[in-house]
């Protein structure tokens, strides 16, 4: 197999080397520095922001520089759900409460669903018809942002307090638990459809 180490797939497999170092950075910093010290949480935050700029630039570089190729198909939401499922996990650790961990299971289950599908769909030469969509983006966004919020657990400024970003941060991981349940009824309705 030739692999095309151009530079969305280059951005694409730092997302994947940052996984190991947001773990690290999630569970290891707390113990490094003293109770109620923000710079851990901020620092997690700060790994996983570079993950999601990653994630919009390997694309538009892609498209931009003519340099899509099948590695990078494969690999780009290999790395998305890898960040997204391990980011959700950790958070599990912290927020261990009903009220997030079922949207998370959802958004993890529909991660799961999807995959198979389109290596079923793959198996017949039929991916495309589950290629992402608007709404699997707007999703992606969501739950990044969902995320993100949730990470930063602690004060910015007068307004993005921990109660703030804590609150913003579920509301925006309910938005998303539904645009994926949506996105995932799209997705198998196109599987599904009789016309090609």
């Amino acid at each position: 197999m030739n692999i095309s180490w151009n530079i969305p797939n280059i951005l694409t497999s730092l997302r994947i080397i940052l996984i190991p170092v947001f773990l690290l950075a999630f569970f290891i910093l707390p113990y490094c520095f003293s109770d109620g010290n923000p710079w851990p949480s901020r620092i997690s935050f700060g790994i996983f922001w570079v993950a999601s700029v990653t994630d919009w630039f390997d694309g538009y570089l892609a498209r931009k520089l003519n340099q899509t190729s099948p590695f990078g198909a494969f690999l780009d939401p290999v790395a998305d759900k890898l960040m997204v499922v391990f980011a959700i996990i950790c958070l599990t650790t912290r927020l261990n409460q009903a009220y997030f961990v079922i949207p998370a299971a959802v958004i993890i289950g529909r991660e799961i669903v999807i995959s198979a599908l389109r290596e079923w769909m793959a198996e017949y030469g039929k991916r495309g018809k589950v290629a992402v969509s608007i709404l699997g983006k707007i999703k992606t966004t969501a739950q990044m942002l969902a995320l993100m919020f949730l990470l930063f657990n602690s004060d910015l400024f007068l307004f993005m307090t921990k109660r703030f970003n804590h609150i913003t941060g579920v509301v925006l991981l309910y938005v998303a638990a539904i645009l994926t349940v949506v996105s995932m009824i799209d997705y198998l309705k196109a599987a599904f459809s009789e016309n090609d």
